[in-house]
């Protein structure tokens, strides 16, 4: 039997990939795994049948039989552990980029979307000028040790991993706002990351469905 995740019937990133379906597709696509996907309507995200599934009424979730999981990271760390090709053989290396995982969501992400609120939600605020450049100094701050850390590597530690993939899911949101460009290894690792094949098949079928719904 396949999996089968949950993804917006119609995105609010207008196809650009940022939707958390994209990660678990791009994970799915890395290991060869193919899967199922239902469409899930704002309205019913916020449906008993849905909230069954995910408390908080958000997107994506895995099902697989009887067995259900929410929140990204959490999918593409169990596809990562049931399937080779995005976690290392190695114990100490498997750590490692579980490490990076979990630096994705929890120390990176965090200011970027600080930079999404700032912008999409407090941008008619008199304040708000002020504030934008506090933002995106965070997200420099948060950046930097990234970018000494990687170098001049084409992945995080060794071969691409599923930290890698979460990362890189992270930086894409900062498309549009200029701040990776002032990290040229990070753009460039960005950059390797889509246009690697999983990725390519997992924008195409997310792509796809938000053209759909426009027509």
């Amino acid at each position: 039997m396949k999996p089968t995740i949950t993804a917006f019937a119609n995105s609010p990133d207008q196809g650009q990939g940022l939707a958390r379906d994209m990660q678990v597709r791009w994970a799915l696509e890395e290991v060869g795994q193919p899967y199922d996907v239902r469409l899930v309507s704002f309205e019913e995200l916020k449906k008993p049948a849905h909230l069954a599934r995910q408390p908080y009424g958000q997107i994506p979730t895995y099902e697989d039989g009887d067995f259900v999981l929410f929140e990204s990271g959490a999918i593409v760390l169990h596809i990562a552990q049931t399937h080779a090709g995005l976690l290392p053989t190695d114990a100490n290396a498997r750590s490692r980029a579980i490490v990076w995982m979990f630096d994705a969501h929890s120390t990176i992400e965090p200011p970027i979307v600080n930079l999404d609120i700032a912008e999409l939600l407090e941008g008619d605020k008199s304040w708000n000028a002020e504030r934008l450049p506090l933002v995106k100094d965070r997200i420099r701050d948060r950046l930097r040790p990234l970018s000494n850390r990687l170098g001049n590597s084409d992945w995080l530690d060794g071969a691409f991993s599923a930290g890698d993939l979460l990362m890189i899911g992270v930086l894409r949101r900062l498309a549009g706002s200029g701040i990776l460009e002032d990290f040229p290894n990070l753009a460039a690792y960005v950059a390797r990351g889509e246009a690697r094949p999983a990725f390519q098949r997992a924008f195409a079928a997310q792509l796809a469905v938000f053209k759909a719904a426009s027509k």
